[in-house]
C-alpha cells in the first residue's frame, strides 16, 4: 500500500505538470504569403495540414482533373500527399476541395468529406487509432471479450484458474490496471463529447509527448503510458505467483474484462460515465485496502498469506 501511495503521488505530480501547458492547435504547414487571407484561414481550420500523407482505404477513389471534366483513379493502399486546399464557394455541398497527388502523373482534386472518409494517415499511431475506432472492429472486440470472459468465469467456478475479482492473485496491479483503463475510457468519452475537434486534430497529427498536447489529451496519453508500465509489472508479479498455464488463462480473462470495461465506459453517456468512474474508483480503493491484509509469506513459494498454516498455493506448512 505504501508503494501505491508513492505511485499516486507521482501520477498527481505529472498531472499538475501537464496542466501547465495547453495548446489549442497542433502544427500547421501553412506558409505566410503563399495564399490570400481566405485560403489561409481555410487551411488553418483543417485538422490536417499541407504535405500530410494518407493511405487510401477505399477500393477505388476518383480524383477530378481541372476543369472537372475528367477523373483518374487511385486504388486501395495507394499513398497520397496533400498538395493544396481550396475553397469553392460556387459549390454549396462540396465547398472545400483538396488537391492530392500519388505521383507526378497522378494529381487531382477531390471533395474533402469524400477524401477523409476513405483515407487513413500513414502515421502508425493514427493507424492504430483507426483500427480500434473502426465501426466493425469494436463489436468484434466486444463479442470476443464477452465470450472469453464467460469461458474463463466457468473455469473459475470450478476453481481451476484465477480471475480478477474472483479467485484473484495476491497483487495490487490487476485492480490498478483496470482502474487506469476505466480512467482512459472516461477521458476519451469526455473528449468525444466536449472537444471532438481536439481528438480529430490528434488523429491527423499525433504525438507521444503528453506535455506538448492539450490538457485532457495529455492526461489520456499519460494514462496509456501508465497502463503499459503496470502491464509489465503485472506480468512479472503474475509469473512469480502462478504457473504458465494459470497465468495464460488469467491474462486472457483480464484482457477480456479490460476490453469490456473500455468499450462500456467509452460508449456510455458521458455523465453516467463520470458516476460509474467514481463508483469504480471507490470499489477499487476498498479492494486495495483488503489486499493489504497479507502480513505473512510462504517460506516455500513466497506467496502472500493472511495467516500461518498451510499455503493455499503450494500446500507447504508454515508455522
Amino acid at each position: 500500500m505504501k508503494h501505491l501511495q508513492y505511485f499516486l503521488g507521482i501520477l498527481f505530480l505529472l498531472l499538475c505538470m501537464t496542466a501547465c501547458h495547453y495548446r489549442t492547435t497542433l502544427s500547421s504547414a501553412v506558409k505566410n504569403g503563399q495564399e490570400d487571407s481566405v485560403a489561409v484561414s481555410v487551411q488553418k481550420e483543417r485538422p490536417y495540414a499541407l504535405n500530410s500523407n494518407f493511405r487510401v482505404t477505399a477500393d477505388t477513389l476518383w480524383l477530378r482533373l481541372l476543369p472537372l471534366l475528367d477523373s483518374i483513379p487511385v486504388r486501395e493502399g495507394d499513398e497520397l500527399v496533400v498538395a493544396e486546399i481550396s475553397l469553392r464557394t460556387e459549390m454549396q455541398d462540396d465547398s472545400v476541395w483538396v488537391k492530392v497527388a500519388r505521383d507526378q502523373e497522378t494529381i487531382g482534386w477531390i471533395p474533402e468529406h469524400q477524401l477523409l472518409t476513405h483515407i487513413v494517415p500513414v502515421d502508425p499511431i493514427s493507424r492504430c487509432i483507426h483500427l480500434f475506432s473502426n465501426s466493425h472492429t469494436l463489436p468484434f472486440f466486444l463479442v470476443l471479450a464477452v465470450f472469453f470472459l464467460c469461458f474463463v468465469y466457468r473455469a473459475v467456478r470450478r476453481k481451476q484458474i484465477k480471475l480478477i475479482w474472483l479467485n484473484d492473485i495476491d497483487s495490487v496491479f490487476p485492480i490498478t490496471l483496470s482502474w487506469l483503463l476505466v480512467a482512459a475510457a472516461t477521458l476519451y468519452n469526455s473528449m468525444q463529447h466536449f472537444v471532438p475537434e481536439t481528438w480529430e486534430r490528434y488523429y491527423y497529427d499525433p504525438s507521444l509527448n503528453p506535455f506538448d498536447l492539450p490538457f485532457v489529451l495529455g492526461l489520456f496519453v499519460l494514462s496509456v503510458f501508465f497502463i503499459l508500465l503496470l502491464g509489465v509489472a503485472l506480468l512479472d508479479d503474475l509469473f512469480h505467483q502462478t504457473s504458465f498455464e494459470v497465468a495464460f488463462f488469467y491474462l486472457l480473462g483480464l484482457a477480456s474484462y479490460c476490453i469490456f470495461l473500455y468499450i462500456f465506459f467509452t460508449y456510455l453517456w458521458v455523465y453516467l460515465a463520470y458516476v460509474g468512474f467514481i463508483g469504480y474508483t471507490l470499489w477499487c480503493i476498498r479492494q486495495l485496502r483488503k489486499s493489504h491484509g497479507y502480513p505473512y509469506a510462504c517460506g516455500s513459494c513466497g506467496a502472500k498469506m493472511r495467516s500461518k498454516g498451510i499455503c493455499p498455493h503450494c500446500g507447504a506448512l508454515n508455522e
